[in-house]
C-alpha cells in the first residue's frame, strides 16, 4: 500500500480519502480477525465508559479535561481516560475472567507520525493468569493482524521483521548492559531506593547528558530513550521486559528479584507497540504509588490528578491478573506498510 505526502486539503477531501480509503478497509479486517480471535478464545468484550473521575495517576501521561453539569446545575470535574485500565479492573473485581476493549482513549501533549490525541487502545485481562500469558497473546496477536491483510511481516519506514523470525526476550537489565553498558540494577537497593547519582555517573560514561535535577526515573528515560528504544524489534519482535519497580506504577514486585516489576513492553521495527503487566492488587501498595507519581507530576507539571478511590477499593478483591495495553493504530500501520498513524484514522486528525 502506498500514500501521498501530506496535503493542505482536509482529511475529507475526496481524492485524499481514497488516497487513504485501502488503509482503512484493512483496519477493519484487522478488527475484525482480531475481535475473532479473542472470541475463540473465550474473552468478553466490554466498552469501558470514557468519562472517569480519575484519567489515570502516571507522571507523564496528560489527560483531558472535562466538566459534567447536574440537572441543577451543579458542576463536576470529569476526565476523558488516558486507558481503560481502572474500568476493566473494576470488572475483574465484579467477577469478570477474560475481557478485552478496543478504546477510544485520549491523550494530551503527545504528538508525531505515531501519536493522535484521540486513538484505539486494545486492552484486554486475563484473570489468575501469569504475565507470560498476556506476552504470549500478544505474540499471536502480530501474526492475526498480519493474517488479515495478508503479509508475512510487519514494516516500518524500509524496515521489515518476518513474523516467522522467533522473538527476542530482552530484560532491562540486561538491555541496558549491552546497549549503553550500564549495570542498571546496581543503582537499585532491594527496598527500592533508587540511587540517581551512580546512574548519572553510568549515563554520562555512555554520553548521555543529564541535568542536576535529573531524578533516577528521568535519567533512567533519558537512557532508554537514547540508547535502546530505538534499536528494539528490528531482527524480530522484541519483549523487553522485568523493568525497575518505580517504573512500573501497576504491576506486581517480581517474586525473583523485589528490584523489578512484572512489566514488559512489546516493540517492533524501533516502535513501542503493547505495555503490560502481571497486575498489582495490593491497593495500600498501588495509593503509595499513586501519591508518589501525583507529588512527581505537581513538581514537574504543576498539575496533579484525583485519585479514583473506587478503583482502589476494586483493587481489595480483584483476582490475580495479567493486562495489556496495545496501541491497535500502531498495529494497522506496521501491518500495512503506512507512513503515520493518520492514514489508518477514519476521519484524520483534529
Amino acid at each position: 500500500m502506498s500514500a501521498r505526502e501530506p496535503s493542505p486539503s482536509p482529511w475529507w477531501d475526496r481524492a485524499r480519502h481514497m488516497d487513504r480509503r485501502p488503509f482503512l478497509l484493512a483496519r477493519g479486517r484487522i478488527k475484525q480477525a482480531i475481535r475473532a480471535w479473542f472470541e475463540g478464545e473465550g474473552f468478553c468484550e466490554v466498552e469501558a465508559g470514557q468519562l472517569q473521575v480519575s484519567p489515570g495517576n502516571e507522571t507523564h501521561l496528560h489527560a483531558l479535561s472535562t466538566t459534567r453539569l447536574s440537572p441543577d446545575g451543579k458542576p463536576t470535574s470529569l476526565y476523558l481516560h488516558t486507558s481503560p485500565e481502572f474500568a476493566c479492573k473494576k470488572l475483574l473485581a465484579a467477577g469478570e475472567t477474560c475481557i478485552f476493549d478496543f478504546a477510544r482513549v485520549f491523550r494530551n501533549r503527545e504528538a508525531g507520525p505515531l501519536h493522535a490525541t484521540e486513538f484505539t487502545m486494545l486492552e484486554w485481562y486475563r484473570a489468575n493468569a501469569p504475565w507470560q500469558a498476556v506476552i504470549q497473546d500478544c505474540l499471536t496477536l502480530l501474526s492475526v493482524a498480519a493474517g488479515a491483510i495478508p503479509t508475512p511481516s510487519l514494516s516500518w519506514r524500509g524496515h521489515e521483521v518476518l513474523l516467522q523470525t522467533p522473538p527476542i526476550h530482552l530484560s532491562v537489565q540486561d538491555a541496558f548492559k549491552v546497549m549503553a553498558g550500564i549495570d542498571l540494577l546496581a543503582t537499585i537497593s532491594d527496598d527500592g531506593f533508587a540511587d540517581a547519582a551512580a546512574l548519572r555517573d553510568g549515563a554520562l560514561k555512555a554520553g548521555i547528558t543529564t541535568g542536576p535535577t535529573d531524578s533516577w526515573s528521568d535519567i533512567f528515560s533519558k537512557i532508554l530513550v537514547e540508547k535502546i528504544e530505538p534499536f528494539l524489534g528490528f531482527d524480530a519482535p522484541c519483549v523487553l521486559h522485568s523493568y525497575p519497580i518505580s517504573e512500573a506504577a501497576l504491576a506486581r514486585k517480581s517474586a525473583l528479584d523485589p528490584r523489578v516489576a512484572e512489566r514488559f513492553e512489546l516493540y517492533v521495527c524501533g516502535i513501542e507497540l503493547a505495555n503490560g503487566f502481571g497486575e498489582l492488587t495490593d491497593p495500600h501498595e498501588q495509593r503509595r504509588r499513586f501519591e508518589a507519581d501525583m507529588a512527581a507530576k505537581q513538581a514537574l507539571y504543576g498539575e496533579t490528578y484525583p485519585l479514583d478511590e473506587d478503583f482502589l477499593a476494586a483493587l481489595a478483591i480483584m483476582p490475580n491478573a495479567s493486562g495489556v495495553a496495545l496501541g491497535f493504530d500502531r498495529l494497522v500501520v506496521l501491518a500495512t506498510g503506512a507512513r503515520r498513524i493518520e492514514d489508518v484514522l477514519w476521519t484524520g486528525l483534529v
